[in-house]
């Protein structure tokens, strides 16, 4: 079979979500307003700048002449499949996103989305975390996915409450000491 007529494949399937782990079944993508922007402004940045330079880049290699020891168009297209598979991948998660703000809390002890929780554990170790999207969190900034066991424990109860938490060497109480939330943009202003 002609070469022109196969797939060229690096090993990865196009349609991995690869980075993050996959949402529970039937639930929503939650997310903060901007964490929808980032992941809106990483999409718009592939689709306008950084895919039609690689392919001026692909056209100008293919141009050249013998393809099959063309760096410059073997990379550019390999670098297109990734941007292409990106940009899949962006789509599909802001479609079935579902931007929460979770300034509209302000004031309330209740654990919600989004909150900025500090509890302590039966160690007496204080920790705070704060509640996120899976496409937004980060956890060297103390950020946890509203999936993750800890939040799942956390998440609606109130100042004072001593919950569970199921970690892998056992049941664990924790006592939520502080539940905080952005200030809304009205009264920042």
């Amino acid at each position: 079979m002609s070469k022109a007529f196969t797939r060229e494949h690096d090993g990865a399937d196009d349609d991995d979500d690869i980075g993050l782990p996959p949402l529970p079944k039937g639930s929503k993508n939650y997310i903060t307003p901007q964490g929808y922007a980032v992941l809106r402004d990483e999409l718009l940045e592939l689709i306008d700048n950084e895919r039609p330079r690689i392919v001026d880049i692909v056209h100008w290699a293919a141009s050249n002449g013998d393809r099959s020891e063309n760096g410059d168009y073997l990379y550019g297209k390999k670098r297109l499949r990734e941007i292409d598979r990106r940009i899949r991948f962006l789509t599909k998660r802001l479609e079935i996103a579902e931007v929460t703000d979770p300034s509209v809390h302000h004031g309330r002890d209740q654990v919600f989305f989004g909150a900025t929780v500090t509890y302590v554990d039966e160690a007496d170790v204080e920790r705070t975390v704060t509640i996120m999207g899976i496409d937004e969190a980060d956890s060297l900034k103390g950020q946890v996915t509203w999936v993750s066991p800890i939040a799942r424990a956390l998440l609606k109860s109130r100042e004072g409450d001593v919950v569970k938490l199921v970690t892998p060497v056992g049941v664990q109480e924790v006592e939520v000491v502080e539940v905080r939330y952005p200030t809304p943009a009205a009264e920042k202003a």
